[in-house]
């Protein structure tokens, strides 16, 4: 009942919304476009007030937090969406509505348990920003001496949020199901997989102490790092739904005026934020999985060497070691054009079935990548690669991969930011040295000694054991050949008894067979009139020729 609610909800916000006006009706069946001419909600009015750009991003502030998602990642697509729509949607980044303030103060209190008086040299009751997951709040803290010191934000989860998400939730995987069961690709796509995914990732952002120590974890990951810098998290101020950190002053990545304003070289600009995706997923395993416009800032110290600032890292990705080494592969690959090794590479790592012909599914991949090299970023569309690599997976029956879906994800969000920082960025001459460099740190001979020398602590403190061990390994390897030994014998038993049991049904078959060869000869001279005993003596004859040659 819940799920049909939500989804008289979701039909009333399109209604309502007349959000059937931006579906391209003339690339629709004939069937459907009736069917949409015909729709009830056909009878409500086009809002006139509002354009199409308004109209879907209240839509999607009315559903809530997945559907606020949805438009964040839309908004970094301008290639594949209209530039009204885009501006619009861009808001959903930090300009959602915000919940009442006295409701985060309360809630800032009781996760605390001081008033906000004594927390807090300073307190801004209006918000600074306002997300589909929380809104923030500037503040100050107290220094030693009791004055206001360090700026900070307070970041506080919004109230109930958690009944939206699971009612959304629920939905979602109502209609994974449906999608598994109806749909030829609902196994191939894994859509349980993906929803249990995000599941997993968005309570993890509902957790505000995750938040604070994926922060932290990076921050350790690039400490004095000329690419990126991430505030500091105070702890004794944060917990689950209230986090307290530094508050930033940088430029918005999405301003591109500012930007250019203070002096910023755009080129270098973008490659550092493809150097930096690289790096987070490759040497660290542990990427920020939710780089939209509105968590990027770039730094205002020196514009000529630009350093990115990220905020919000309540979603984060990480890959195992054979996916690392797979993606690695299968880029350098991809970047040298090797088709037929990006094919072996995705049979070997089970992504496609290992039936699939390799010369047949590299053409493929061919036909679709091959178009796109030696290009600017401003005459490719990834948006178009994807959808034509999926009808490539269709055809060769890949699963989706859903410990690669945040990283998809984060790969277009990158896209769509090099976009509009810098069209002509060239992305295979930024990211193939890394990848070599990567694989020659990850294979080389440093990396085999660096292994060397981080196992051999453990290889000396297991030394003194090793006789025993070699003792114990010998003798349940002689205890072992003697159970052999005793199976071989048994076996061998085995067998004769079989064989003797073959022998003894051969000869039961050959004795009925002479009985019956023998009634049957005893049979025929009786019909041809012969006396009596010649028929018994040829039969008696017959059946002793058969029991003899036995």
């Amino acid at each position: 009942m819940a799920n049909l609610w939500r989804l008289w909800k979701i039909l009333f916000v399109f209604t309502r919304y007349r959000l059937d006006s931006l579906v391209p009706t003339e690339q629709l069946p004939l069937s459907l476009r009736i069917a949409l001419w015909l729709a009830p909600w056909r009878l409500n009015p086009v809002p006139s007030r509002l354009n199409r750009g308004e109209r879907l991003r209240l839509a999607l502030e009315a559903l809530g937090p997945i559907f606020i998602k949805f438009g964040q990642i839309l908004s970094t697509r301008p290639d594949l969406i209209p530039d009204d729509i885009v501006k619009e949607l861009k808001r959903l980044q930090d300009d959602v509505p915000p919940f009442a303030s006295d409701k985060a103060m309360a809630l800032i209190e009781d996760q605390l348990g001081q008033k906000i008086s004594a927390l807090f040299a300073e307190f801004s009751v209006q918000p600074l920003a306002s997300a589909s997951i929380a809104q923030v709040h500037a503040a100050r803290l107290f220094d030693a001496n009791g004055n206001a010191g360090q700026e900070v934000v307070v970041k506080v989860v919004r109230p109930g949020i958690e009944h939206t998400i699971e009612r959304d939730l629920q939905l979602l995987e109502t209609m994974a199901r449906l999608l598994v069961k109806y749909s030829e690709d609902g196994r191939r796509l894994k859509p349980l997989e993906v929803v249990e995914d995000y599941r997993h990732t968005i309570y993890g952002e509902l957790n505000l102490q995750i938040e604070a120590s994926n922060a932290t974890q990076l921050k350790r990951n690039f400490i004095n790092s000329e690419l990126l810098y991430m505030p500091e998290v105070f702890w004794e101020y944060s917990r689950s739904k209230v986090m307290v950190s530094e508050r930033i002053y940088g430029i918005p990545v999405a301003d591109i005026d500012a930007l250019k304003a203070q002096g910023t070289d755009m080129k270098l600009l973008a490659e550092r934020g493809v150097e930096i995706f690289f790096t987070q997923v490759f040497r660290d395993s542990f990427f920020h999985a939710d780089m939209h416009p509105g968590n990027i800032f770039v730094s205002r110290h020196n514009p000529k060497a630009p350093q990115y600032i990220a905020i919000d890292c309540g979603i984060v990705g990480s890959l195992t070691e054979e996916d690392q080494h797979y993606l690695a592969m299968n880029l350098l690959a991809f970047f040298n054009q090797d088709y037929h090794q990006v094919a072996q590479l995705h049979i070997d790592s089970g992504w496609v079935p290992a039936t699939t012909k390799v010369h047949e599914f590299s053409a493929a991949i061919r036909s679709v990548c091959e178009p796109i090299f030696d290009k600017p970023l401003a005459e490719i569309s990834f948006g178009q690669v994807l959808i034509q690599l999926f009808s490539t997976a269709r055809r060769f029956n890949m699963e989706v991969q859903p410990q690669l879906v945040l990283l998809q994800k984060t790969l277009l969000n990158i896209e769509g930011l090099g976009r509009q920082l810098y069209p002509q960025l060239d992305l295979w001459s930024t990211a193939k040295p890394y990848l070599e460099r990567w694989m020659r740190e990850r294979f080389g001979p440093k990396a085999a000694f660096k292994e060397l020398k981080r196992q051999l602590p453990g290889w000396i403190e297991k030394a003194p054991q090793i006789p025993g061990l070699i003792h114990g390994a010998l003798s349940r390897l002689n205890h072992m050949d003697e159970n052999q030994q005793a199976l071989q014998k048994e076996i061998a038993a085995l067998r004769q008894e079989l064989a003797a049991q073959k022998v003894q049904k051969r000869q039961q078959a050959l004795a009925t067979l002479a009985v019956g060869s023998g009634l049957f000869t005893w049979w025929q001279a009786f019909a041809l009139g012969l006396p009596e005993v010649v028929g018994l003596s040829l039969a008696g004859a017959g059946m002793l020729l058969l029991i003899v040659r036995a």
